[in-house]
């Protein structure tokens, strides 16, 4: 079983149990040797975005995966989909990325990527737990000429830029039109702005002065008002807001409406379907994607496979299933054809290129798919009590699911990267599935307790 590694690597307050800079240390040795495979020299990437803590644990990896006489690559701040291709360009034996992503600057967070870029599988990170707590490789000290040795890669910037712009077609360019960007004062915050204007775009560029401590604060893509209010005032004809690390976006049309991820992979899935590019005729995405979605795909021939919710599951889906499309509606997208993990600045230059192509505005594409009413609450939890040992909690789900006969769902989850309860309905009345929401969100904080409750 896996007690450090959640559903997006190891994530929590920075220096305080489990993100420490010991724990990174021993796991940076417990993943060095888990990669080392036989007796070449083998190297590890590492990347990270602009939190403070960066410094901390980009240093104690470094020293852990050195200390068993492996290399270590360092690009210094980059996006999380960036770490993904640079490992494969780099023919590096993995990569690490130093984020907790969309959360506040005071936490961090650990994840890896294989050497093929894809996110470890549960059974490999459990061995690595396993290997720090054990004792067994704490006699592999090697020593001399042996030791790792750590390297600045100066061109990871350039490779990356390179690299997602070659996703459009050959000749496609975004001349004529004006975006408005929110870096979120992250990883992206240099390597967007350059990717949109170098393909002949006019960039309004918000967020992208990080000082270590404003990474996601009252920004990115947790703050889609930002970009909404930004449309508006520059008479943009779109908005794009990534989130900490840039493995997700989201997005506004030209009437500063939001554009969520459930829309962008219908405007996307229906235009590879429309042109034979989307393999099985198949989409991936999760249990959270508003039944809108199914509706749209479905409708136009196409099919829909849910997993849990977390990208990595997502793309295991994929691979499973030769799928090359899949995502979450919080902006998780994976065009699994150029990247092998969410990317949200090439998910939008995708969604970008749909524009230009078919000459139509956002807001006209994604009209596409119509959403059906959805509440979301969020509860801060102390424990996370599994769901089925609340029959109270129980007795109230199965009366709202029975009050939806079919034309709607209930989805109570937990959150794999934070100490949250989620209680999630759909269906067609607005206003009873936030009464019904609200009435399962209280039941579960008198089972469990709770510091707060929020509606979306």
């Amino acid at each position: 079983m896996r007690k450090l590694f959640g559903t997006d690597g190891i994530r929590g307050v920075a220096n305080q149990e489990p993100m420490t800079v010991e724990m990174a240390l021993q796991l940076g040795r417990a993943a060095a040797y888990v990669f080392k495979q036989d007796d070449r020299r083998h190297r590890v990437v590492i990347g990270k975005d602009t939190r403070l803590s960066g410094y901390l644990f980009e240093s104690a990896l470094i020293a852990g995966i050195c200390s068993m006489g492996v290399d270590v690559l360092v690009v210094g701040p980059m996006p999380t989909p960036a770490i993904a291709f640079i490992t494969r360009s780099l023919r590096a034996d993995a990569g690490i990325m130093i984020s907790a992503s969309h959360n506040p600057y005071e936490d961090n967070g650990i994840k890896f990527f294989s050497r093929n870029g894809f996110k470890l599988p549960d059974d490999l990170e459990a061995k690595i737990e396993k290997l720090m707590s054990s004792g067994e490789i704490n006699s592999i000290r090697p020593t001399a000429t042996e030791v790792g040795k750590a390297y600045r890669i100066d061109d990871a910037e350039g490779r990356y830029i390179e690299f997602v712009k070659n996703s459009l077609s050959k000749g496609l360019t975004l001349e004529g039109l004006r975006i408005v960007l929110d870096c979120a004062n992250g990883a992206a915050y240099k390597v967007a702005p350059k990717v949109f204007q170098e393909l002949g775009a006019e960039v309004v560029i918000y967020h992208d002065r990080p000082n270590g401590t404003n990474i996601n604060q009252d920004c990115g893509s947790l703050y889609p008002d930002v970009i909404r209010d930004g449309v508006i005032k520059h008479k943009a004809d779109v908005g794009i807001s990534l989130d900490g690390d840039a493995d997700r976006v989201i997005f506004a049309d030209e009437q500063g409406r939001e554009v969520d991820g459930d829309h962008i992979l219908a405007v996307c899935a229906l235009d590879m379907l429309k042109e034979g590019r989307l393999h099985n005729n198949t989409l991936v995405t999760t249990v959270m994607s508003n039944m809108g979605l199914d509706i749209a795909i479905k409708g136009a021939g196409g099919r829909i496979i849910k997993t849990a919710v977390g990208d990595r599951y997502v793309v295991a889906e994929m691979l499973s299933n030769n799928c090359n499309l899949g995502g979450e509606q919080c902006g998780h997208m994976v065009f699994m054809d150029h990247n092998t993990t969410g990317d949200g600045v090439l998910a939008a230059l995708q969604l970008l290129a749909v524009m230009k192509k078919n000459k139509r505005p956002l807001s006209d594409l994604a009209s596409c798919m119509q959403k059906l009413p959805q509440v979301l609450i969020n509860i801060d939890v102390d424990e996370k009590k599994p769901i089925e040992q609340m029959p109270k909690v129980q007795k109230i789900i199965q009366s709202a699911e029975d009050e939806l006969a079919g034309e709607g769902r209930v989805l109570i989850r937990y959150s794999g990267t934070q100490s949250m309860a989620r209680v999630m309905i759909e269906g067609k009345n607005q206003q009873r599935i936030n009464e019904l929401a609200y009435e399962i969100s209280r039941q579960i904080e008198e089972e469990i307790g709770c510091r707060s409750a929020r509606a979306h």
